[in-house]
């Protein structure tokens, strides 16, 4: 069996993880769908189980808060943060609720009904279209936009990029994530869908839940102009090739593509882009992206006025 795997680009890639608490890292062909590593950390030595693990080493294998038995990268299930707004924004645009022209201000937060939605940014970020909103990462944005596009054509634009999907991968142990809409609700909760959980939704909070594996194929239809590229691990059994057919389009407006890959590139390039300090300054080497925070504990407003910060905190509810 041959596998897409680099075995130098896998050893440096789990090389680089281990400066991290846990952590996990996907390098995948936007193109093929060839995945070149896929690394999760901390990992466990699977000679520990050849002729069968202690009960201590097994428990403080299981006990561990940073989950090693886990692989992160398609099993772990998280809330995508912000780098779900590139969803949002593609279903607004497909939907024409929005276009480049399209602008909103963001004072630092979003007031819908009796409920205040914070944006990251307490002083907020001005004016900002689609763009913009997407190199500063502008919450607000996203919180306007979701009441206008709605629940159902943004979960609709997250499976057509691959989120809430496994795919025809050889792990078995791949988690399918979530993406929630009113109908899920109704059938999981018998409880209708609030508008207040669209705006959390539209930021990749709440309810959603994605792997890496996923964000990582959501990435690659996005930038390969919008084919269906599924992720691959096994190129060859023996002598016989794993053939695999062309990808199918899935209907993305090259324009609205073209927009929110311009707002990727500023978020490292751009002087305000949220990872300028993560850019690569050599040139022909420069990449887009997208930062994403997800947050896993409410934050109160006694908490907000105290000014409480995320490195105070437990690292579990960071």
């Amino acid at each position: 069996v041959v596998l897409s795997i680099d075995a130098e680009l896998q050893r440096f890639a789990q090389q680089r993880l281990e400066s991290e608490k846990s952590a996990s890292a996907i390098v995948m062909d936007v193109h093929t769908g060839e995945v070149y590593a896929l690394a999760s950390y901390p990992a466990f030595d699977p000679n520990y189980f050849i002729g069968g693990i202690s009960h201590d080493r097994y428990e403080e294998l299981r006990s561990d808060i940073t989950l090693p038995l886990s692989n992160k990268a398609i099993a772990g299930q998280y809330p995508p943060g912000s780098t779900f707004k590139m969803v949002t924004a593609l279903a607004a645009l497909d939907a024409g609720v929005v276009s480049e022209g399209t602008y909103a201000f963001c004072p630092g937060h979003y007031d819908f009904g009796n409920g205040r939605f914070h944006c990251w940014k307490k002083g907020g970020h001005g004016s900002v279209n689609v763009v913009t909103a997407l190199q500063e990462s502008c919450d607000t944005y996203f919180y306007k936009l979701s009441t206008e596009v709605g629940i159902k054509r943004i979960a609709a634009m997250a499976k057509r990029l691959g989120l809430g999907n496994t795919f025809e991968l050889e792990l078995k142990e791949q988690r399918s994530g979530l993406v929630p809409d009113e109908a899920w609700k109704r059938k999981k909760y018998d409880q209708p869908w609030h508008p207040g959980e669209t705006i959390i939704a539209s930021i990749g909070q709440g309810y959603m839940l994605a792997t890496p594996l996923q964000l990582a194929v959501m990435t690659a239809r996005i930038v390969n102009g919008g084919k269906a590229v599924n992720p691959w691990l096994v190129g060859h059994i023996g002598d016989k090739v794993v053939t695999r057919g062309a990808w199918e389009d899935i209907g993305l407006n090259p324009k609205h593509v073209e927009l929110v890959m311009r707002g990727m590139n500023n978020v490292v390039n751009a002087q305000r882009g949220t990872a300028h300090g993560s850019r690569i300054t050599e040139p022909g080497m420069e990449m887009g992206g997208k930062t994403g925070t997800a947050q896993v504990k409410r934050i109160t407003k006694q908490e907000r006025a105290a000014g409480v910060k995320n490195q105070d905190l437990a690292w579990q509810v960071r």
